[in-house]
C-alpha cells in the first residue's frame, strides 16, 4: 500500500517519534489474536500516523511584484527629487513588498489593461492563514506531538575524564534527570564508560549522546551522575589515590597491577557522585541576562573560595537558526566537584548539605550538554502549509529560558559545589557530527510520561527495578544478579531474556548484576535494572534475586562468587507498588518456592527477617494500571473473541462505568479506548451501539472539560482524529455508517421528546468532533476504493454513499441545524460553534462525495436560514458560507443541475448582499469584507493565474454587480469603509471580465447604465488621493462612533480595514526588533533622507506626535506614530490604491466610449451623460502622473468618437467643466502633467473647430480662466512686501502660449504618448481639414490678455485703495479682456462703475453705464428682438466711442450654460440707461442726458407705458431748461479740468516716460492735483529714490534727468474744440458764445508755454516768445478712466510780434461777440451790458492803457521797429485800428444801455478813450482821421 501514490496523495503519512524507543519484544510478537484489545494498543501505537492533507486547506500564494511609487501634484511636489525617492523608496521596499512565498505576480504587462489591478494595493498584506482564523470557530491544525509535552530535549555527551593521578583504569558511569527537591529520578540512567587511553581497544562510548526530555526548566532539576570503577582489589591500589590532597604519581608497576585487575574483575563498585545544577537558581527572575552569563557565580562567591578553578562562561550559540535537528545551543562542562562515595552511602547522604560523607576526588569530568527544540515535534514541524511553523524556531525566546547557562549556584551549599568549570571550548564543530546523527543518541525514557495527563503514543512495556538495600549479620562484600522467571517449577530452569543490557546495541539479556559492596553489613546500591514485561502474565511470572559474596583478591584463578541467598517478587501482586517493598532471604531455591505451602517449609536468612529493601517502577502503555480500563479491555476481548454471553451485560457494565475512570488514567488511555468503542459502535447491536456511544459522549466532554487552554476542540481529541484514528489498512470496518445511525437516531428520539440518555447538550458541544470522524472515515474508505485501480496522478473520484447512509447523515444534519437554528435564537455560543462545525462538515465532504450530495445539505441549511433574519441567524450563515467558500476548489464546483454556473457562488452572492443590506452594522462590513477576502483569494492563487480562468471567476461573481445596480439604495446606506470594500469587489470583477459580459450590464435600461457609472464616480470620490495634509481637517468621518466596532486603530480611510491590523502588529513588533538584525526594520537603518519624502522623521515629527496624542488618535497621529519604512508602505499602498482605481475605471470608461460609438448599448446619447459625467469625475480628483499619462490618449479617441455629441449645447455645463480642469492642470508644477494638459486644450479647440463655433469655446475658456483666477493663487508677496507674478501664473502663461506653438506641437504630443497627426486627423463624417493654427493663436492671444488683465488686477492688490487711478484701468483691462463674455465685460465694468461713483467721477462712472447699455443693445440688435436699430447704436456710440459698431453673432453665441441670454434683455437696456442719465446730470452733462433719454423712449412707446413717457417728457424739459440756464450764466460753464502729468523714472514701471492726460473735477485746481499725485507716488518709493516735480511745462529731455530720481511734470491744459483754428495766434478765452448746444466730448488738449530766445528767464514783450503744445489722447473724454494716454504731441512757436498781435486780435473778437449777440427780448438788456461793461472796461479804462500801448511801446518804437518785417507791421497797425474802432462802436453802444447810476463810469470810459487815442496818435497818426 505504501507505494500507491493516490492514497499518499491524500493521505500523509507520518511515522511515529522518537525513533529509538523500543520496538516491542518478542514476547509481544506472538499470537494477539486472542487479546483484541492489546491488538487495538499496538495498532493504536504501531502504525504510522495517516493525516489528511486537504483538511485544513491548501493556497498557494503570488503577489505582485512591487508597487510603483505614484506621482501626484502637491504642495511639494518638485518632480525630479520625487523620482530621485521613487527609486530610493522602491529600493528600500522592494524586499518587503514582494510577499513570501509565490511566483510573481504577472497581471501588469498585460496590454489589454492600463495598469495593474487595484485588489492587491488595497489588501496588501493579505494573509490567507490570518484571514481563515478569523473565522468564527476555525479549525486550528495541531501538529501531532506538540501538543505534548512542549518542554525542552536535553543531550549529554561525556567528552573526557581526567585524574590528577592519571587515568589508568576503566571507568563506568550513568547519567540521568534528579529532582532534588522532590528527590525522585526524572528519567532512566544514560551509561556510559570510559577506557584509558592505553586500553583503547574498541571505539569509546563516549561516541553516545544521552538524550533527556524536560516539562519544564526549574532550579531543583539536575543532572545526577554517578561513577563506578572495577571493584577494589584487597591489598592493591586502594582508591584513595584519587582523592589525596598531595598530588600522587602511579608507579608503572601499580598502573600495571590495577590494569590486570580491571582485566580480570567482571564486578564494580560504586566510586563517586556529581550533582550538575542544569538552571540557575534565579531562572524565574533575570532571563534576560542568562543569553550571555558574565559570571555564572553569585556575587558572593567571586573571591578566589572557589576552591578548584573558576566557572568560565561559554555560551557558544550558533545564531544562523539553521542547526539542523539542534535547534539550541551546546556547553561544555567541567565537573570537578566528583564526591569521594563512602562505603555505603544511600540516597540521603546526596543531600548531605555538609558533605561531611565524601571527600572531594581530585579529578574533572568534561560534559557536552546542548539543549534541542522540543524533540517530539522535528518530523512534524513542516505545517500545512509548507511553511515552518514552529515558533520555538524564532531566537526570540532571547535563550532566556534557555537552560544550561548558569551551573550551580551557591544555593545548593557553601562554596564546595562550585568546582564545575564551564570551558571556553568551541563546541559548534561537533553539533554537526553528533546531533546531527540520530543513531548514536540514547533517549532516556522519561518518567514523567507516565503520570501526565495525556494520552500516550508509543508502546513501551517495561519494569524497572532497583535494589535499595541488604542487611547482613557481618561484612561480607554483596552483589545481586537479577532475572525474570515464568514459573517457579525448575529451578535449574533458563530464565526468560528479559533484561536491558547496559551497552548498546546488545540483545537482552537473561539476568543483571549489580554493583558489589564492599566489605559492608548494609550494602546499599544504586543500580537502575530495567526488564522488559511479557504482553500479559500469569500469576507464576515472577522476578528473582540471588545474592552473592564476592572475594576481591586473586588467589589462583579469578574470584568466583558464593551465593548467599535468593529473594523472589511475584509480578502480579507488586507491579503496581511505588512504595518501598521488603522481602526475606530465602537460604536455597526449591521447586514451587512461589507457593505459600512451600514457603513456610523455607529456610530463611537473619531468621526470616525482610532484609532485602527494594523499588518497582513500572512504565507501561499497554497495562493500564486503572482496574475499570482493565475491566473493560477484558470485557471487549470476551465480547469479541464471542467467549461471554451473547446479550454482554458485563460489557455494558464496563462501558458504563468507564465515566467514573480518574482523569489522568482516561487520558494516558484515551485513543484505544476511543478506538475499542468506535469498534463497538461500528459493529455492535444496537444496545451496545448506544451505549458506546453514550460512553464516548461521556468521555469526550471529560477530556474538553480538561482541555488547559480553554480551546474550543482539545487539542488530544484534534490530534486523534487528524493522526490517529485510522482503518489500519481496512483491518476494521468504517465506523461512519454505524455512527451516523446511532447518532441520528439519538437526535430523532430527543427530537420526539424522549429523554436521551448522554446529556445533549454534550452531544452537540462534541459535534465537530463526531462529524470529523465520519468525513474521515468516509475518506479513508473513498481512497481505500479507488485505490488499487487508478492511474497515478489522477485525482480519487467521489464516492457514492450508499442511499441509507446519506439519509441518515441528511437527518442528523437536519436535527443539528434546527438545533442551530433554535438555540441562535437563545443566544447561546454553542449554537454558533456547531454551525461552525456544520459548515466544516459541508467542507469535507466536498471532497469525498458526489458534490450534489453536498449541496443538498447545504440547501437544507438555507432553506432553514433563508432570506433576511435575525442578525444572529444571519452571521451564522454568513460564517457558513465563509467556511464553505473557503474550500480549495470552490472555483471548480459545478452547480446543482448543469444549467447552474456555480451552486455555492451563487448563494454567497445573494447572502453577501442581504448582509449589506442588514439592518445590524457589523454584518454589513462582516459581508462586504467576505467579498474582498474571497476575491483577493482567487487574485492571488498561484492555480488561478491564467487569464481564462480569472474570466470564470469573473463571469462568477459579476452577478453581485448586479444586484447592486438594482438595488442602488443599500449601496448608499452602506459607510464609507464598506462602501470601498464593495467597489473594490466590483472593479476587481469587471476588470477580468470580457467584454461580452460587461456589456451586459449596458444593456438592459439607460437608468441602470447611469448606475454603473455612479457606482465608478464613487469609486473615484473614495479613493481619491489626498495628501497627508488634507485628511488632518477631514480627520475620519465615517458615519459616526457605531462603525468604529472593531477595537483595532484606523491607519488608513483608504486602504481595507486589515491594514489596520497589520500596521497595529507590525507597530507592536518594533519593540522587539533591536536584537534581530534579520528582522526587517531596525530605528538604526533609517537614513535621514529616506525617512519620508516631505518630513524627516525628527523633532517636528515628535512633536506632532506628542500633540496629535492629546488630541486623541485621529488617523494623522497613528500614521505620524508609524516607524517611517511602515509609514511609507502605507502611502506607497495609498497611492498605488488610487492610481489603480482611477486607471481601472479609465479602462472602462474606454470601453464603454468605444461600444456607445457603435450603438449597442442603453444609454442616452443625446448628451452621453455616462461619459461626461465620469470625466468630469477624473479631471476632479487628485490623480497620479500615471493615470495622466494613460488618459489623454483616451480623451484624444472619446473626443474622435463623440465630439458632436460632447460639444453640443446640452453639455455645456460639462465642457466649461473640462476646460476649467484643463486650465488648472496647466498650472501644474509637475511638467509632464502640464504638457499634456496643453494637449487636451488642443483637443478640445480640435474638436470645436470641427463640431462648434470657436467663438463659444472662447467664451467657454475665457469663462473658466476667469474661475481659475479666482482658485489658483497668482501672485506672492516679495521680501519687501510688493506682490509679484506666482510660479502658478508663469506657468499658465507659458502652456496657453505653448497650445498656439506650432513648432512645439509634434514633439509634445510625442511626449504624451499620442500620434504625431493626432491634430490633424479628420473625424468621420467629415472631409475637410478644419484644424487652423491662426485661430488657435487668436484663441490663445485672448487667454493670455484675460491672464495679464487678471494678473495686472491682482498685482494691484495693496495699492488699489490708495491709487484709484490705476485700480480704475485695471478694472478697465478687465473689462476689455473679457469682452468675449458678455457676462464678464458687464460684470467688469460695473464694477468700475461704482468704482467711479465712490470717487464721485460721475461722467466716467456714467460712460461706464452707457457702455453696458451698450453691450446689451448690440446684443439685442443682432437678435433682432429688440426695439433698437443700428441707427440708436451709432446715437449711443456718439456718447461713448467705446460701444463698437461690429454686429457680429459672437455675444450671442457665446452664451454658456448660466452665462448669457438672461441678463441680455431690453430692462436690463434701460435698467443701465437710466443710471447712465442719473449720474450724466450729477456731472451736470445734461446735453448727453438729453441724447440717451431720446434712445429710452421708443421702449416705452412700443410699450405703450404712457406714464413713463410722461416722466421722460418732464425730465427732458428739465434737462433743456438745465442747458439754458449753463448757456445763459456769464461766467461760461467748465465741466472739467484737464492737467497733462508726465512721469520720468524706472520706480513708475510701466509709466516710465509716458504722459497722461487726467480729467479731474472742475474745482481742482494744480496745486490739489500735485499734492494729490505726489502722495499716491511717494509711497511707493523707498529710500534710494525721491520724488522730484518739475515746477514749468517746458519739453523734458529724459536723458538728462538724474538717474534713479523720479520726476513728475504736471501742467494745465485746455480742452479743443472741434472745429478749432489750432494756427491761430489769438488768445483764447472762452466765451459763452462760443460753446453753444454741442457734445462735450474732447480727445485734444493744449497749452501755451512762454519763452525767450535769448536765453534771460524774462524779456519785455519784444522776446517773449510763445510754445502752443497740442496732445491727442487715446479716446476722448469723458471716458471709462479719469486718465488717457497721450498718444501724440505736435507744438507751434508765435514770434513775439505774433503774440502781441494776436493778443490785441482776442480782445477785438470778444468785444465784438457781445456787440453783435443776437438778444430774444429789449428787455433782458441787464446781462449784455454787465458783459459789455466788463470788457470795455479791460480795454480802454485809463488803468490798463499798459496792455495795448506797451505793444507799441514795445514794437513801434525805437529799435524794434526796424527789425519788423513790413508786413508784420502792417498787420500790427491794422489790428490796432481795428481794436479802437471796435471800442468805439462798444461805448456808443453802452451809452444806450446805461441809465442814471452808470453815469460816471460812462464818462471815465470816454476819457479814457480819448486819452488812449492821444498816445497812440504818437506811433500811428493815422490813428486820429480813422477814429
Amino acid at each position: 500500500m505504501e507505494n500507491n501514490n493516490n492514497l499518499s496523495l491524500r493521505f500523509r503519512k507520518i511515522p511515529r517519534q522518537p525513533l529509538s524507543l523500543p520496538k516491542l519484544e518478542p514476547l509481544l510478537d506472538g499470537n494477539l489474536e486472542q487479546w483484541p484489545h492489546l491488538n487495538q494498543l499496538v495498532q493504536c501505537y504501531g502504525t504510522e500516523w495517516i493525516k489528511d492533507a486537504n483538511k485544513y486547506g491548501h493556497y498557494e500564494t503570488t503577489r505582485p511584484d512591487t508597487f510603483q511609487t505614484q506621482i501626484f501634484e502637491g504642495p511639494d511636489t518638485d518632480t525630479e527629487t520625487e523620482f530621485r525617492l521613487a527609486s530610493a523608496r522602491s529600493a528600500t521596499l522592494d524586499e518587503d513588498v514582494a510577499s513570501v512565498s509565490g511566483t510573481p505576480f504577472t497581471d501588469s504587462g498585460s496590454p489589454k489593461h492600463f495598469g495593474l489591478p487595484p485588489l492587491p494595493a488595497y489588501e496588501p498584506a493579505f494573509d490567507w492563514e490570518n484571514e481563515r482564523s478569523m473565522i468564527f470557530g476555525q479549525r486550528t491544525p495541531e501538529s501531532p506531538a506538540a501538543s505534548y509535552s512542549s518542554g525542552l530535549k536535553i543531550s549529554v555527551r561525556v567528552l573526557s575524564l581526567a585524574f590528577q593521578s592519571g587515568l589508568v583504569e576503566p571507568f563506568y558511569g550513568s547519567i540521568s534527570l534528579y529532582n532534588q527537591e522532590r528527590k525522585e529520578k526524572l528519567s532512566e540512567d544514560f551509561y556510559f564508560h570510559i577506557s584509558p587511553t592505553e586500553m583503547q581497544d574498541a571505539k569509546p562510548s563516549s561516541e553516545n549522546r544521552g538524550v533527556f526530555y524536560l516539562d519544564a526548566p526549574s532550579a531543583s532539576v539536575c543532572l545526577l551522575i554517578q561513577l563506578e570503577k572495577t571493584a577494589t582489589e584487597e591489598g592493591g591500589v586502594t582508591t584513595s589515590v584519587y582523592s589525596r590532597k598531595e598530588p600522587v604519581h602511579l608507579t608503572e608497576r601499580e598502573k600495571q597491577k590495577l590494569q590486570v585487575w580491571s582485566r580480570i574483575m567482571p564486578y564494580r563498585e560504586s566510586f563517586a557522585w556529581a550533582v550538575v545544577p542544569l538552571f540557575d537558581n534565579n531562572i524565574t527572575t533575570n532571563t534576560g541576562e542568562s543569553a550571555s552569563p558574565s559570571s555564572p557565580l553569585t556575587p558572593s562567591m567571586t573571591a578566589a573560595s572557589s576552591h578548584d578553578g573558576v566557572f568560565e562562561p561559554m555560551a557558544k550559540i550558533t545564531s544562523d537558526g539553521k542547526q539542523g535537528s539542534s535547534g539550541g545551543s551546546s556547553v561544555v562542562v567541567e565537573i570537578s566537584n566528583l564526591n569521594k562515595v563512602k562505603e555505603n552511602y544511600s540516597e540521603e547522604s546526596i543531600q548531605d548539605p555538609k558533605r561531611k560523607v565524601h571527600k572531594p576526588v581530585k579529578g574533572v569530568l568534561r560534559l557536552e550538554i546542548e539543549k534541542h527544540r522540543n524533540g517530539h515535534g522535528d518530523v512534524e514541524d513542516l505545517s500545512e502549509n509548507g511553511s515552518i511553523r514552529n515558533e520555538s524556531l524564532d531566537l526570540t525566546d532571547r535563550l532566556g529560558d534557555l537552560t544550561l547557562m548558569k551551573c550551580p549556584s551557591a544555593g545548593s551549599g557553601g562554596p564546595h559545589n562550585s568546582g564545575s568549570k564551564w570551558s571556553t571550548e568551541d563546541v559548534s564543530k561537533n553539533l554537526t557530527s553528533s546531533s546531527g546523527n540520530v543513531d548514536n543518541c540514547y533517549y532516556a525514557f522519561d518518567f514523567c510520561s507516565t503520570t501526565r495527563n495525556e494520552p500516550f503514543l508509543h508502546l513501551f512495556h517495561c519494569l524497572y527495578v532497583y535494589p535499595v538495600a541488604v542487611t547482613l549479620s557481618r561484612k561480607r562484600n554483596p552483589f545481586i544478579r537479577v532475572e525474570l522467571r515464568k514459573d517457579d517449577t525448575d529451578v535449574r530452569k533458563q530464565p526468560l531474556e528479559a533484561i536491558y543490557p547496559r551497552e548498546p546495541g546488545v540483545s537482552l539479556q537473561k539476568w543483571a548484576h549489580t554493583q558489589v559492596a564492599v566489605g559492608a553489613r548494609a550494602a546499599s546500591y544504586h543500580d537502575e535494572i530495567k526488564v522488559s514485561l511479557p504482553a500479559t502474565w500469569t500469576p507464576s511470572h515472577h522476578l528473582l534475586f540471588t545474592f552473592f559474596h564476592v572475594d576481591l583478591q586473586t588467589k589462583l584463578e579469578a574470584p568466583r562468587p558464593v551465593v548467599i541467598g535468593y529473594a523472589s517478587l511475584p509480578l502480579s501482586t507488586y507491579i503496581h507498588s511505588r512504595s518501598d517493598i521488603s522481602l526475606p532471604v530465602m537460604r536455597e531455591l526449591v521447586p514451587h518456592y512461589l507457593q505459600e505451602t512451600t514457603k513456610e517449609r523455607l529456610d530463611y536468612l537473619e531468621d526470616g527477617k525482610s532484609i532485602f529493601k527494594l523499588r518497582l517502577r513500572l512504565c507501561s502503555s499497554l497495562y493500564p494500571t486503572n482496574e475499570r480500563v482493565r475491566d473493560f479491555c477484558l470485557e471487549y476481548d470476551r465480547h469479541t473473541l464471542r467467549t461471554s454471553p451473547p446479550w454482554g451485560s458485563e460489557l455494558l457494565q464496563a462501558i458504563n462505568s468507564l465515566k467514573h475512570v480518574d482523569s489522568t488514567a482516561l487520558l494516558q488511555f484515551l485513543y484505544p479506548i476511543l478506538n475499542m468503542l468506535l469498534h463497538l459502535i461500528g459493529n455492535g447491536g444496537e444496545t451496545l451501539q448506544v451505549a458506546a456511544f453514550r460512553a464516548m459522549v461521556d468521555i469526550l466532554t471529560r477530556v474538553q472539560q480538561v482541555s488547559f487552554d480553554d480551546a474550543d476542540r482539545n487539542r488530544f481529541l484534534v490530534t486523534y482524529v487528524d493522526y490517529s484514528f485510522d482503518d489500519f489498512g481496512g483491518n476494521q470496518p468504517p465506523v461512519y455508517p454505524g455512527l451516523s445511525t446511532v447518532w441520528g437516531s439519538l437526535a430523532r428520539s430527543k427530537a420526539k421528546g424522549y429523554r436521551v440518555g448522554p446529556v445533549y447538550d454534550d452531544v452537540l458541544s462534541m459535534a465537530w468532533f463526531f462529524l470529523e470522524l465520519i468525513v474521515k472515515s468516509m475518506a479513508l474508505e473513498q481512497a481505500r476504493l479507488f485505490d488499487h485501480n487508478l492511474p497515478s496522478g489522477e485525482d480519487v473520484p467521489p464516492m457514492q454513499l450508499k442511499e441509507s447512509v446519506f439519509r441518515c447523515i441528511m437527518q442528523l444534519f437536519d436535527c443539528l441545524l434546527t438545533e442551530v437554528h433554535e438555540r441562535c435564537k437563545k443566544g447561546l455560543s454553542l449554537a454558533k460553534r456547531l454551525n461552525s462545525s456544520l459548515a466544516f462538515f459541508c467542507y469535507d465532504l466536498l471532497y469525498i462525495i458526489e458534490p450534489c450530495q453536498v449541496y443538498e445539505l447545504v440547501s437544507l441549511y438555507m432553506d432553514k436560514f433563508s432570506g433576511v433574519c435575525q442578525s444572529i441567524l444571519h452571521e451564522c450563515k454568513l460564517t457558513f458560507l465563509q467556511i464553505i467558500s473557503d474550500h480549495d476548489l470552490f472555483v471548480e464546483m459545478p452547480g446543482r443541475d448543469p444549467s447552474d454556473r456555480n451552486y455555492l457562488s451563487s448563494i454567497l452572492i445573494q447572502e453577501l448582499f442581504l448582509s449589506l443590506d442588514h439592518d445590524e452594522l457589523p454584518l454589513r462590513a462582516k459581508g462586504a469584507r467576505i467579498l474582498v477576502i474571497l476575491l483577493c483569494k482567487h487574485e492571488f492563487d498561484a492555480r488561478y493565474q491564467k487569464a481564462e480562468d480569472k474570466l470564470y471567476i469573473a463571469q462568477l461573481y459579476f452577478p453581485f454587480v448586479g444586484q447592486i445596480l438594482d438595488e442602488m439604495p443599500v449601496f448608499y446606506n452602506l459607510n464609507a469603509t464598506e462602501k470601498r470594500e464593495v467597489l473594490i469587489g466590483v472593479l476587481q470583477i469587471v476588470r477580468n471580465l470580457d467584454d461580452t459580459s460587461l456589456v451586459k450590464a449596458w444593456q438592459q435600461s439607460i437608468a441602470r447604465t447611469r448606475l454603473y457609472f455612479k457606482l465608478m464616480e464613487e469609486c473615484l470620490i473614495l479613493f481619491e488621493h489626498k495628501k497627508a495634509a488634507d485628511s488632518i481637517l477631514g480627520g475620519n468621518n465615517s458615519r459616526g462612533p457605531v462603525s468604529e466596532g472593531t477595537g483595532s486603530p484606523k491607519y488608513s480611510e483608504r486602504l481595507s480595514p486589515a491594514i489596520n491590523n497589520y500596521l497595529s502588529e507590525a507597530s507592536r513588533q518594533e519593540v522587539r526588533l533591536e536584537g534581530t538584525p534579520d528582522n526587517g526594520y531596525l530605528w538604526q537603518r533609517v537614513n535621514s533622507q529616506l525617512a519620508s519624502p516631505s518630513q524627516p522623521y525628527s523633532l517636528r515629527e515628535a512633536l506632532a506626535q506628542a500633540q496629535s496624542s492629546r488630541i486623541g488618535a485621529s488617523a494623522q497621529a497613528l500614521r505620524e506614530s508609524l516607524h517611517p519604512i511602515l509609514r511609507q508602505k502605507l502611502e506607497l499602498w495609498e497611492e498605488n490604491v488610487s492610481a489603480t482605481v482611477s486607471l481601472q475605471v479609465l479602462e472602462i470608461t474606454e470601453k464603454f466610449s468605444s461600444m456607445a460609438a457603435s450603438h449597442n448599448i442603453a444609454t442616452d446619447y443625446g448628451k452621453l451623460d455616462c461619459i461626461t459625467t465620469i470625466l468630469t469625475s477624473f479631471f476632479s480628483r487628485n490623480q497620479s502622473l500615471a493615470f495622466w499619462k494613460a488618459f489623454f490618449p483616451i480623451f484624444n479617441r472619446i473626443f474622435d468618437l463623440h465630439g458632436a455629441t460632447l460639444m453640443a449645447r446640452e453639455n455645456d455645463r460639462f465642457l466649461k467643466q473640462i476646460a476649467f480642469h484643463l486650465l488648472r492642470l496647466a498650472v501644474y508644477r509637475n511638467d509632464s502633467v502640464r504638457k499634456r494638459a496643453v494637449i487636451g486644450l488642443q483637443i478640445l479647440v480640435k474638436s470645436s473647430l470641427y463640431f462648434m463655433q470657436t467663438a463659444r469655446l472662447r467664451a467657454l475658456l475665457t469663462i473658466t480662466l476667469s474661475e481659475l483666477m479666482s482658485d489658483v493663487q497668482v501672485t506672492h508677496m516679495k521680501t519687501d512686501n510688493t506682490l509679484e507674478e506666482s510660479g502658478e501664473a508663469r506657468r499658465l502663461q507659458l502652456s496657453l502660449s505653448e497650445m498656439a506653438d506650432e513648432a512645439k506641437s509634434v514633439t509634445l504630443l510625442r511626449e504624451c504618448g499620442l500620434p504625431d497627426d493626432t491634430l490633424l486627423v479628420i473625424p468621420g463624417k467629415f472631409t475637410e481639414n478644419r484644424w487652423s493654427w491662426a485661430q488657435v493663436k487668436q484663441l490663445s492671444d485672448s487667454l493670455v490678455l484675460a491672464l495679464d488683465a487678471s494678473l495686472g488686477h491682482a498685482l494691484l492688490g495693496s495699492v488699489m485703495a490708495m491709487d484709484r487711478y490705476a485700480a480704475a484701468e485695471s478694472f478697465y483691462k478687465l473689462g476689455m479682456a473679457f469682452a468675449p463674455v458678455p457676462d464678464l465685460h458687464i460684470m467688469w465694468l460695473l464694477h468700475l462703475c461704482d468704482a467711479h461713483q465712490e470717487m464721485q467721477s460721475w461722467a466716467e462712472a456714467a460712460q461706464c453705464a452707457v457702455a453696458v447699455a451698450g453691450v446689451i443693445m448690440q446684443a439685442l440688435v443682432a437678435r433682432n428682438d429688440g426695439v433698437w436699430s443700428k441707427d440708436h447704436v451709432s446715437a449711443l456710440r456718439k456718447i461713448c466711442p467705446m460701444v463698437s459698431g461690429e454686429f457680429t453673432t459672437e455675444a450671442s453665441a457665446a452664451e454658456v450654460e448660466g452665462y448669457g441670454a438672461s441678463k441680455l434683455t431690453v430692462d436690463s437696456a434701460v435698467k443701465y440707461l437710466q443710471l447712465a442719465n442719473k449720474l450724466f446730470s450729477q456731472a451736470e452733462l445734461y446735453h448727453f442726458c438729453a441724447s440717451i433719454l431720446e434712445l429710452v423712449i421708443p421702449v416705452y412707446k412700443s410699450r405703450k407705458a404712457y406714464g413713463q413717457l410722461a416722466k421722460c417728457h418732464t425730465l427732458l424739459t428739465n434737462i433743456y431748461e438745465s442747458i439754458l440756464d449753463q448757456e445763459s450764466n456769464p461766467i461760461p460753464f467748465i465741466d472739467a479740468t484737464y492737467y497733462r502729468v508726465g512721469f520720468y523714472g524706472e520706480k513708475f514701471g510701466k509709466l516710465d516716460r509716458k504722459e497722461y492726460v487726467y480729467r479731474e473735477p472742475r474745482d481742482v485746481r494744480l496745486g490739489d492735483i500735485m499734492e494729490k499725485l505726489s502722495h499716491i507716488y511717494e509711497s511707493r518709493m523707498d529710500s534710494n529714490h525721491i520724488l522730484h516735480i518739475i515746477p514749468d511745462s517746458r519739453q523734458v529731455k529724459a536723458e538728462e534727468l538724474q538717474a534713479g530720481a523720479c520726476y513728475l511734470q504736471i501742467t494745465a491744459v485746455d480742452a479743443v474744440m472741434e472745429d478749432e483754428d489750432l494756427g491761430s495766434r489769438r488768445e483764447r478765452i472762452f466765451s459763452l458764445s462760443t460753446g453753444s448746444v454741442r457734445a462735450r466730448v474732447f480727445d485734444r488738449f493744449l497749452f501755451d508755454t512762454p519763452f525767450t530766445k535769448n536765453g534771460k528767464t524774462q524779456g519785455g514783450l519784444e522776446d517773449q516768445w510763445k510754445r502752443r503744445t497740442v496732445l491727442q489722447t487715446e479716446g476722448s473724454f469723458p471716458a471709462l478712466v479719469n486718465r488717457l494716454l497721450v498718444t501724440k504731441s505736435e507744438s507751434l512757436e508765435f514770434s513775439p510780434v505774433e503774440n502781441a498781435i494776436g493778443m490785441i486780435e482776442t480782445r477785438t473778437t470778444a468785444l465784438r461777440n457781445e456787440l453783435e449777440e443776437p438778444r430774444s427780448s429789449d428787455g433782458d438788456h441787464l446781462p449784455r451790458l454787465q458783459s459789455l461793461q466788463r470788457i470795455l472796461q479791460g480795454s480802454v479804462a485809463v488803468q490798463v492803457n499798459s496792455g495795448v500801448l506797451s505793444v507799441c511801446t514795445a514794437f513801434l518804437s525805437g529799435e524794434p521797429a526796424t527789425r519788423l518785417r513790413s508786413q508784420e507791421l502792417q498787420q500790427l497797425i491794422a489790428a490796432l485800428l481795428e481794436f479802437m474802432a471796435v471800442c468805439k462802436r462798444a461805448i456808443r453802444v453802452h451809452f444806450r444801455l446805461i441809465g442814471e447810476e452808470d453815469q460816471e463810469f460812462h464818462t471815465q470810459l470816454v476819457n479814457g478813450f480819448q486819452s488812449l487815442t492821444a498816445e497812440l496818435s504818437h506811433y500811428i497818426p493815422a490813428i486820429l482821421s480813422e477814429l
